[in-house]
């Protein structure tokens, strides 16, 4: 087996891979590299995107699982690997072409931690996510992932046959109240500070044809009783009944390390994201991003497929990068005179 850089030298603060962000995606690849016996560090604030929500969906063999639940059991799973795990953040990085691993490859990452603490690793994979940023409406955070909801394939089974509504955030909004008349019949766009005519026409068609009603005005609060939504209050005063309150919070991707470490980054419609490659792979050799740090959609099974391609793609790396310098030794002895 290849040494690892902590093992060999007996430093404690150096690994062959650090990962921030102990979410899905973090925990799924040091769960590989773990398997694959390299020293992992897990770099966890505690700050996962879907705290708010009771369960969470669409994972086969854990549908319905607790949130909390489904991250202990990844904790408990990569401790079984000797991967180490602190509750830490990173508030600092950067490349560290001076560090040799090995004493032939020179390069990798020294990253600060807020306990003062200073690591480094020949490959860094980010896995810091995003957080929702709601809009500005009393008590819409308050209810966030328990009957104010953002996502049909998370929560759609079970706000099922509801009057439901969703609170538009931009004319993309409709395509949000399209998809959940999937899951209920009537469906309320209410398009709050969206102009009407912000809407495609072809959109406006299509909410026609699928019986969503639109309604204009500011949405100014929400009707809670005995701690359940039961309607949604405009600026005029008027109330409309609903049972369930879409919306698409915007996403603030959580990308310090990845600037700071000068990643090239691409805008979307959905925040600034990293250019990756079908591996993870950022523009700098040997950082990584996956799960929501990865991009707006990825999902907790996506984010775990994500973090375990990254992981087993890293070990490879690793694996060739250290046969290739023994190798160079040995043709150099070899080409020693005798």
């Amino acid at each position: 087996m290849t040494e690892s850089f902590g093992n060999e030298y007996g430093n404690r603060d150096g690994y062959d891979v650090i990962v921030v962000g102990g979410g899905a995606a973090g925990l799924s690849a040091a769960l590989v590299l773990g398997r694959a016996r390299r020293r992992t560090l897990v770099v966890d604030a505690g700050e996962p995107r879907n705290a708010p929500s009771a369960h969470m969906h669409g994972y086969l063999s854990r549908d319905g699982m607790a949130p909390a639940d489904f991250l202990a059991v990844g904790r408990e799973e990569i401790a079984r690997y000797g991967v180490e795990l602190v509750r830490d953040r990173a508030v600092t990085a950067s490349r560290a072409a001076d560090l040799t691993f090995d004493g032939r490859a020179p390069g990798g990452f020294t990253l600060t931690l807020a306990s003062g603490r200073t690591v480094h690793a020949r490959h860094l994979v980010v896995a810091t996510g995003l957080r929702d940023e709601l809009p500005p409406v009393p008590g819409l955070a308050e209810r966030f992932g328990r009957d104010v909801i953002h996502c049909p394939y998370c929560h759609g089974w079970e706000a099922r046959d509801l009057p439901t509504g969703v609170l538009a955030t931009s004319p993309l909004s409709a395509h949000q109240a399209l998809m959940v008349t999937q899951w209920s019949d009537d469906v309320r766009l209410f398009l709050n500070e969206v102009p009407e005519s912000d809407l495609a026409a072809e959109d406006r068609r299509r909410l026609a044809a699928a019986g969503v009603e639109v309604v204009p005005g500011e949405v100014t609060g929400l009707v809670v009783t005995d701690d359940r939504l039961t309607g949604v209050r405009l600026g005029d005063g008027t109330v409309h009944d609903r049972a369930v309150l879409y919306v698409a919070p915007r996403a603030v991707p959580r990308d310090e390390l990845l600037t700071a470490l000068g990643a090239e980054m691409r805008e979307t419609p959905f925040g600034r994201y990293p250019v990756i490659d079908e591996r993870g792979l950022t523009s700098v050799p040997g950082l990584w991003a996956a799960g929501n740090a990865s991009g707006f959609a990825e999902q907790v099974v996506n984010a775990a497929s994500r973090g375990y391609r990254a992981g087993a793609t890293i070990n490879g790396e690793l694996l060739f990068a250290d046969l290739d310098a023994k190798a160079a030794d040995l043709d150099a002895k070899a080409a020693e005179p005798a």
